[in-house]
């Protein structure tokens, strides 16, 4: 995908932008740096990130915040240092520490235990949600209860995590320090693997760095800082997105001006269980269609 420039005129142009968030800013903050930077209001992120965590953060202008809920953004790759050695209430460094190991107890840890403790967290895996995570209980977030004093319990679930690699292990002033690098499914806590590597050592872990380097197809090799977005908006146009993401169908005239409105499309082969981008002859992106027996149906339209 090859981003435009700040030379678009930003308040109405539709894409996406792929932001190397830094540490230190909630994702709602970057947001709004993003709409000023943009002159629009119309910005939304997908994949929320912690104020602690940096990298990937995809967000969407004007358009394209519709299209953020139909990208392909389950899978996601994180490099993240686990500490070992330190419990923390937050399960990361934002935290305070509840429990600590002794020197003895860290000492006895060899690598080798940690990479058999790790196998043990490969495939498709029950995990239990951080305390402090967003997760809603009775309608209310679970950090908020916890930072109001209540006990919080959080059901496991399952995901899926397909690589998890040791990178280092070294000796750090507080404990053993781990870095990792993790491909896993949308809704696994990497603050919750931290805890329960540590936990499974039976010396207590929390995380101290975490980088998102992919969500879906976006990647670093696309992502700016704030402040080069500053300098240079480089906004990848919603019909390449689409284009790069979904199968593509290009239509005739009438087609096209039946697709404006939403109408269904019979005699289409479109891909069975896909969403299909749809395409007038100019190029431009009018919508998502999915077959529905002799038809083609639209899941969303993106022009007027």
């Amino acid at each position: 995908m090859t981003p435009t420039t700040s030379e678009v005129d930003l308040s109405v142009a539709d894409g996406i932008v792929v932001v190397d968030k830094p540490a230190g800013l909630t994702s709602h903050t970057v947001v709004a740096r993003v709409r000023k930077l943009a002159g629009t209001r119309k910005v939304g992120h997908a994949g929320t990130l912690d104020p602690m965590a940096t990298g990937v953060l995809v967000v969407g202008l004007n358009r394209a915040t519709r299209l953020l809920g139909h990208l392909q953004l389950a899978d996601k790759s994180y490099d993240a240092t686990i500490l070992l050695g330190a419990t923390s209430s937050t399960d990361d460094a934002e935290g305070e520490i509840t429990a600590t190991a002794t020197s003895e107890e860290l000492a006895a840890i060899t690598a080798e235990e940690i990479s058999a403790a790790v196998d043990g967290f490969r495939g498709e895996i029950s995990q239990v949600p951080s305390k402090v995570s967003a997760i809603k209980v009775d309608g209310k977030r679970a950090y908020e209860r916890v930072r109001a004093g209540e006990e919080v319990a959080l059901k496991a679930r399952s995901v899926t995590i397909s690589r998890y690699d040791v990178v280092d292990v070294r000796a750090g002033a507080a404990g053993l320090e781990v870095d990792i690098s993790v491909d896993c499914s949308s809704g696994t806590y990497i603050r919750a693997l931290a805890r329960d590597l540590g936990a499974e050592l039976g010396v207590g872990g929390h995380l101290t760095r975490l980088r998102r380097t992919r969500v879906g197809a976006f990647g670093m090799s696309t992502a700016h800082t704030l402040e080069e977005l500053a300098e240079d908006f480089a906004l990848l146009p919603i019909a390449e997105v689409a284009a790069d993401t979904f199968p593509r169908f290009d239509a005739d005239p009438d087609q096209a001006a039946a697709i404006r409105t939403g109408r269904p499309l019979p005699g289409l082969k479109l891909t069975p269980g896909e969403q299909t981008a749809m395409f007038d002859p100019s190029g431009t992106f009018l919508a998502l269609y999915e077959p529905h027996g002799p038809l083609a149906k639209p899941t969303a339209v993106f022009v007027s």
